[in-house]
């Protein structure tokens, strides 16, 4: 059987952080914004193991997109918006403009990266393929480019927009940890 988009958001939406993003971060105004990564898979892996929807969410990342001005100084400013805007959920917000991440992956995480043009050029290259997925703010839209059946069932395979075997197993085991049941194919 399908999975559904609509299950999955509503799933996500389980998780009252999550909710609360969705109805504040329009107010940013940006193009191209979405929820996405952890707060999303996770609150589908709580719910099939028992745990409420917000369980172990480390952080809230959202991805925008906006090469006018690619200046750490502009994308500081959305940060920082951002932060007062979402002050009151007492949780940490990771707003990044995917248009500036060839800028500084580099430095920060080593080897190259291409420069993207859009949000969804992001979402699609995390490291483990499952979880690429994202609800634009916008439209309530979800973006899973390899579709949601992995996501749900827990297989956890390696991205080939994104081959780095080390890091991807590092972060397959570490989803492991919390969710056992989980399964690592590559």
């Amino acid at each position: 059987m399908p999975v559904l988009a609509e299950t999955v958001i509503a799933r996500a939406m389980a998780n009252p952080v999550n909710a609360a993003l969705m109805r504040l971060l329009p107010q940013l105004g940006l193009g191209q914004c979405f929820l996405t990564a952890g707060c999303l898979f996770q609150a589908v892996w709580n719910r099939r193991s028992g745990q409420p929807a917000e369980t172990a969410v480390k952080d809230y990342d959202v991805f925008y997109f906006d090469d006018r001005d690619l200046s750490w100084e502009a994308e500081d400013a959305v940060i920082r918006e951002a932060a007062a805007l979402c002050a009151d959920l007492g949780v940490a917000v990771e707003i990044r403009n995917q248009a500036r991440v060839h800028l500084w992956y580099g430095q920060r995480f080593g080897g190259a990266y291409p420069r993207l043009h859009s949000a969804t050029d992001g979402i699609d290259r995390y490291l483990v393929q499952c979880t690429c997925i994202g609800i634009e703010v916008a439209t309530g839209w979800l973006y899973a480019p390899n579709g949601l059946e992995d996501m749900v069932d827990g297989v956890l395979r390696p991205n080939p927009l994104n081959p780095s075997p080390g890091l991807f197993r590092a972060k397959a085991e570490s989803y492991r940890v919390r969710w056992p049941w989980l399964t690592i194919a590559g």
